[in-house]
């Protein structure tokens, strides 16, 4: 089993910049992928990104490609969300998951992204 924590989310206006961060713990040696997910009001949880754990390959959303960048610190178990340009359409609840091999994601608590136009 992992366990995933995320922190860094807040309120921020439109056009500016936040990290969240999400530490793992537990079962990591068969690590494959980490990514983030997000859930607006109403709407379903949606893909954002994720990373390969073990070459760092990334893949985005088209809704947030350019702005958004994932990376990971293999030594600390934890992966970055750095969102910048946000927009008003980016509030959410961020949800960080990872996905051993041969499993389904795993999910974290979620933080809140408020994103004030």
């Amino acid at each position: 089993q992992v366990q995933l924590v995320e922190s860094g989310g807040g309120l921020v206006q439109a056009g500016g910049s936040l990290r969240l961060s999400c530490a793992a713990s537990g079962r990591m040696f068969n690590m494959h992928r980490m990514g983030w997910f997000r859930q607006a009001p109403g709407n379903e949880r949606q893909f954002v990104g994720h990373i390969t754990w073990s070459s760092g390959s990334t893949n985005y959303a088209d809704s947030v490609q350019g702005r958004f960048t994932i990376s990971r610190d293999n030594a600390k178990n934890t992966v970055y969300l750095q969102m910048d340009s946000l927009k008003f359409e980016d509030t959410a609840i961020y949800y960080c998951a990872a996905r051993p091999y041969g499993a389904d994601w795993t999910w974290g608590q979620g933080t809140q992204v408020t994103v004030s136009s």
